[in-house]
């Protein structure tokens, strides 16, 4: 019913950009936190942004601040991830994730419901 579907990803030079696209259909969640986790071969899947309902708020993990930016667009129900300046650390399949119960709780994956499928980014140097 609820489908999360990330676009974007793909092979890039270290200090390439890259703009990923979380696009949610089956419901509307314009007053919940959205947010973007990666995961790379054997490691645990990881926060990388947030943003919430309303203001905005954003978060960011340290490793990204000022060179990720995430934004979303709640007439098309979509998150965005930009990417600049990056690394071959940031390597990973990227997740997108919607309906988190807390702001608070935001960095941690078990308080998303939805997730969708990932798309993989890989920075070559």
């Amino acid at each position: 019913q609820v489908q999360l579907v990330e676009s974007g990803g793909g092979l890039v030079q270290a200090g390439g950009s890259l703009r990923l696209s979380c696009a949610v259909s089956g419901r509307t969640f314009s007053s919940y936190v959205m947010g973007w986790f990666r995961q790379a071969p054997g490691k645990e899947r990881e926060f990388v942004a947030a943003i919430s309902g309303s203001s905005p708020v954003t978060g960011y993990v340290d490793s990204v601040k000022g060179r990720f930016s995430i934004s979303r667009d709640n007439a098309k129900n979509t998150v965005y991830l930009q990417m600049n300046s990056l690394k071959p650390e940031d390597t990973a399949v990227y997740y997108c994730a919607v309906d988190s119960m807390a702001w608070g709780r935001r960095v941690l994956p078990a308080s998303y419901r939805y997730w969708g499928q990932g798309t993989q980014v890989t920075v070559s140097s």
